[in-house]
């Protein structure tokens, strides 16, 4: 089976500073993939490549199989993103934003009717469906962003530090969905600095200062102490 995504040799410099050097890793489908590593590690510039905002060179990824230099469109028609900034109309209702982005999509009434139902209800967001975003708390309207991010059914889903913001519960919550669509199949990458949304069983994708430092399940890195030593480098506390 074609992996959700696959990154070979990839760098990129703004002016003298390298953001990534020589990064390459695979995320299969259905994993959840966290791709971890303080501010300036080189996730935001990874994820500006992967959603087609920067073309880096040299390097190579496929999303879906899809090579995303050679068929951008077709490639970054593979992901869902759900970004750090927040990006619907507050004014709207839930229903109204997972509509317009379903026919930015080009799915038609029937189809994204369906879609966004089973968008509500694998969030538990279907009793919130009629509320104005803006009324959401935090956690909710991630929910919805998550949703959202799902209509197309893209082969990745990318989530770029989704529980800045958010108190404890909110952060556990979502953390928890996430995880939770695997076993639907989804795959996720999952950009982070907080060693604790990532459980033992998942992909962990070391980044500092751009350089790849590991790539292996959380649970063999923290026996491995690879994790534990970051932390302690990083923040002077050990990883939750």
């Amino acid at each position: 089976m074609t992996d959700a995504l696959a990154i070979r040799d990839l760098s990129h410099a703004w002016g003298r500073k390298s953001a990534l050097d020589g990064v390459g890793f695979r995320v299969a489908r259905g994993r959840f993939s966290a791709l971890l590593g303080p501010n300036g590690a080189g996730k935001s510039t990874l994820i500006s490549v992967l959603t087609g905002l920067i073309r880096p060179r040299p390097g190579r990824v496929e999303i879906g199989g899809i090579d995303l230099a050679r068929a951008p469109r077709a490639a970054l028609a593979q992901i869902g993103v759900v970004f750090q900034s927040a990006t619907y109309d507050a004014e709207l209702s839930v229903l109204s934003n997972l509509r317009y982005f379903a026919s930015l999509q080009g799915l038609d009434r029937k189809t994204s009717s369906q879609r966004i139902d089973e968008a509500l209800d694998r969030l538990d967001m279907r009793e919130r469906a009629r509320e104005r975003v803006r009324d959401l708390n935090g956690g909710h309207r991630r929910r919805m962003e998550i949703a959202r991010a799902l209509l197309h059914r893209p082969a990745l889903l990318i989530l770029d530090e989704p529980t800045v913001g958010l108190d404890a519960p909110a952060r556990r919550a979502i953390t928890d969905h996430v995880h939770d669509l695997t076993g639907h199949g989804v795959s996720v990458l999952w950009a982070t600095h907080l060693s604790d949304e990532i459980r033992d069983s998942d992909q962990v994708v070391l980044l500092h200062q751009g350089r790849l430092q590991a790539d292996g399940t959380a649970g063999a890195l923290r026996a491995g102490s690879a994790l534990s030593d970051w932390m302690l480098r990083e923040t002077g506390a050990m990883p939750c």
